[in-house]
């Protein structure tokens, strides 16, 4: 039998007084454990730029380190799948996005994880795409830009971020809907294709408006549209798609925090609870506005809506052209 000293029982009968009711022992070691947050991106991007805002904003919420470790690899297949095999206790949370998680899971047959292997946590922000092009090209808006590229004798050739891609996938869906011919045209990096947009080698680029409405303001370039649902508070002068009559181009990337499968529920809210604080910050409301993006937050199932939603979206396309990325 153990036996305690009278100076012991004294000890831990005040400790377990001083401790918040009701409060069992795991939530102390959970508060002094750091979080890592992996960014499935080199360092140095917006996304790992607004990723090390919100890991620090979610620090203070949580009253517990919150930390962004980077690792990239392979279109975001390195970071997701360590996240997929991380420990089901919170400390591990993939930064996961429309290529990652939603796209991956689409194009692959051989992808070591797949969306079942991740619980949602958080939905973060999402972006549109830009319908921008040279401003030399004869059109104004929308509809001449319709009229201009139904009427040339060959395909308009749009900017990608290579096969599988937001942006790829987009341009076959936009080439389909407006009914006209286009082709691909895949660059290493959006800088690149902008410098291609620019010299007018490129006649079409999809990159978010941020990226490109300086080029824009400064006569270089043209935004005919974004993809978003409803004009941006960013740029309130730039009409969307939906309203110039193409409902279906409605699209967005975005970013979320995901957890691996079997992460308890209530670590789930803890953590959600202090993303959606994160993203109230005025300093990160202001990154967001820099970047283009547009924050969109709620409970778990708000995440669980956009995963569904991509695979309506993209799948289709995916399946149509038989798009397989090995």
């Amino acid at each position: 039998m153990l036996r305690i000293s009278r100076r012991q029982a004294t000890t831990l009968i005040a400790g377990a007084l001083a401790a918040p009711l009701g409060a069992p022992a795991i939530v102390s070691a959970r508060s002094s454990q750091t979080v890592f947050i992996i960014v499935p991106y080199a360092p140095g991007g917006s996304i790992d730029s607004l990723m090390r805002s919100i890991a620090k904003a979610m620090a203070e919420t949580l009253d517990q380190p919150v930390l962004v470790d980077n690792k990239p690899g392979a279109n975001g297949i390195v970071g997701s799948q360590y996240v997929a095999r991380a420990p089901k206790d919170g400390s591990v949370l993939l930064a996961g996005g429309t290529g990652p998680i939603s796209l991956n899971v689409l194009l692959s047959k051989a992808l070591p994880y797949k969306l079942e292997d991740f619980a949602s946590v958080a939905m973060l922000c999402n972006g549109p795409l830009s319908l921008t092009m040279n401003a030399k090209t004869p059109a104004a808006d929308v509809r001449s830009f319709v009229t201009y590229a139904k009427g040339r004798d060959k395909p308009l050739f749009y900017a990608t971020l290579g096969p599988g891609s937001v942006t790829h996938l987009f341009g076959i869906m936009m080439g389909k809907s407006m009914g006209f011919a286009v082709t691909e045209v895949a660059y290493r990096n959006n800088p690149a294709s902008i410098m291609e947009t620019l010299s007018g080698e490129c006649d079409l680029n999809f990159a978010t408006p941020a990226a490109v409405i300086e080029h824009a303001r400064g006569g270089q370039l043209r935004i005919l549209a974004v993809s978003s649902d409803k004009r941006m508070a960013s740029f309130p002068d730039i009409p969307t798609l939906a309203e110039s009559g193409y409902p279906e181009l409605t699209a967005s990337f975005w970013t979320a925090l995901h957890a691996p499968a079997g992460t308890p529920r209530d670590v789930i809210a803890r953590l959600n609870a202090a993303a959606n604080a994160a993203m109230q910050k005025p300093e990160i409301a202001k990154q967001l506005e820099t970047d283009g993006l547009m924050a969109d937050t709620g409970g778990p199932e708000r995440l669980d809506a956009q995963l569904t939603k991509d695979a309506a979206l993209w799948g289709p396309v995916i399946k149509a052209q038989n798009i397989v990325l090995e």
